[in-house]
């Protein structure tokens, strides 16, 4: 399994959260994703490593930036 941490700019509620999970939990690969709305932290686990453009344009797709 891969973990990686992104950090995500935009979410202020839990509609957020469920938005940004939907979508990066959609790629090919995903098994997990958490979500901490007060940091901003999105951390991905994966069965293998996941393109971070694919995580990023998922995260555009729910109308949030990744930052870091």
């Amino acid at each position: 399994m891969t973990e990686t941490t992104y950090t995500v700019q935009g979410m202020t509620c839990g509609h957020c959260v469920g938005s940004v999970k939907e979508e990066v939990g959609d790629l090919a690969g995903v098994r997990t994703v958490d979500v901490d709305l007060a940091t901003g932290a999105v951390k991905v686990t994966s069965a293998e490593p996941i393109s971070h453009e694919a995580v990023k344009a998922a995260v555009a797709e729910a109308g949030y930036q990744v930052v870091a």
